[in-house]
């Protein structure tokens, strides 16, 4: 198959489809599975605001009629779209349940949430007589043991200010001389979220479709094996400190629970990005956390940063004033030894 004939969304950034050597075909649903690479045609392109992320990071807007590359999984966001490839049925129109090309059939949607892109099943993509999936694309790494220590960013949810904050702290601490890596180790999977990360300053970028996962919304057997190849990828990329960004929030199915206790060992400093103060009181509580500061919309005024302080006796900082940049430069220099 030609490969001008289809787009490649950025959950096929990895697969080598873009160079050709590969047909479509319909396979039957028994024979699906999450991760499968599979071509659609846009039906319907939803709302304005519903765009595709290309394989190289850039934004496209849909067009009716067009064919893309995706890969099916499953997502379960708190403010926009829940989801899952299990409930197609035949015959039936699905869903874009992600700009970067993660395909099922949405299940709920918020209101604010953009109408989702409609597309209709071509085919599974198959290469050298077999179904290509993301697993079987993903390049091997040599396992190494991860020494690197972390700046941790958690959220109280999706949309809480994770990416903004690990900008930050990434420019910050390029600006120390270190060398930065740039991971996000759970969620559903989008390229511009590390791609922002690498803009600010990182040597390396890396999240979990490198390790051939669509999205985190799976067994914690199948999670952990891709989290121990994304830090083989960290640790070979050979830097001083990584800026780890775990997706939506640690109490939502996504794993992050998971990364985090894997490395906790390596953690010297961590944020929490909430959006609202009584959120940070809620994650603090339920999953026991004590961060070593508070950002996001949550630190948007003094009236929110006081309130974070009196409920939680934590530090709150909004890191999008540069007044706040000299407080988290001492922070980050006294959490890791500088």
């Amino acid at each position: 198959m030609k490969q001008y004939q289809f787009t490649f969304t950025s959950l096929a950034r990895n697969s080598g489809l873009m160079d050709g050597g590969f047909e479509t075909r319909s396979i039957p649903f028994s024979q699906w599975a999450a991760g499968d690479f599979i071509a659609v045609e846009l039906m319907k392109p939803g709302s304005e605001k519903a765009r595709i992320e290309l394989y190289n990071g850039r934004m496209m807007d849909p067009l009716k009629g067009e064919r893309l590359i995706g890969a099916l999984g499953i997502r379960h966001a708190t403010l926009e779209i829940t989801g899952t490839w299990e409930e197609i049925k035949q015959h039936e129109r699905f869903h874009l349940m992600t700009a970067a090309g993660l395909i099922g059939k949405a299940t709920s949607a918020s209101t604010f949430s953009p109408i989702p892109i409609q597309v209709e099943y071509l085919g599974h993509v198959i290469r050298q007589g077999a179904k290509c999936t993301m697993k079987n694309s993903i390049t091997p790494v040599p396992t190494r043991p991860f020494k690197m220590p972390v700046v941790l960013m958690v959220g109280t949810s999706m949309s809480a200010g994770k990416t903004t904050t690990a900008r930050i702290v990434t420019r910050e601490l390029k600006s120390m001389g270190l060398k930065v890596i740039g991971a996000k180790m759970t969620g559903a999977g989008r390229y511009r979220d590390i791609l922002a990360i690498k803009d600010a300053g990182a040597a390396a970028v890396f999240d979990f479709v490198d390790a051939g996962l669509p999205s985190t919304v799976c067994s914690r057997e199948e999670y952990l094996p891709a989290l121990e190849h994304m830090l083989s990828l960290m640790e070979n990329a050979g830097g001083d400190v990584a800026v780890v960004e775990i997706g939506a929030s640690p109490l939502e199915p996504y794993n992050g629970d998971v990364a985090i206790n894997y490395i906790q060992d390596n953690i010297r400093c961590t944020m929490l990005c909430a959006s609202d103060p009584y959120a940070v009181y809620g994650v603090m509580k339920s999953f026991g956390m004590q961060p070593d500061l508070v950002s996001g919309p949550a630190t948007n005024t003094i009236a929110a940063v006081e309130l974070v302080e009196k409920l939680c006796g934590l530090r709150a900082v909004n890191l999008l004033n540069p007044g706040a940049r000299p407080a988290l430069r001492k922070l980050l220099k006294d959490r890791l030894g500088i």
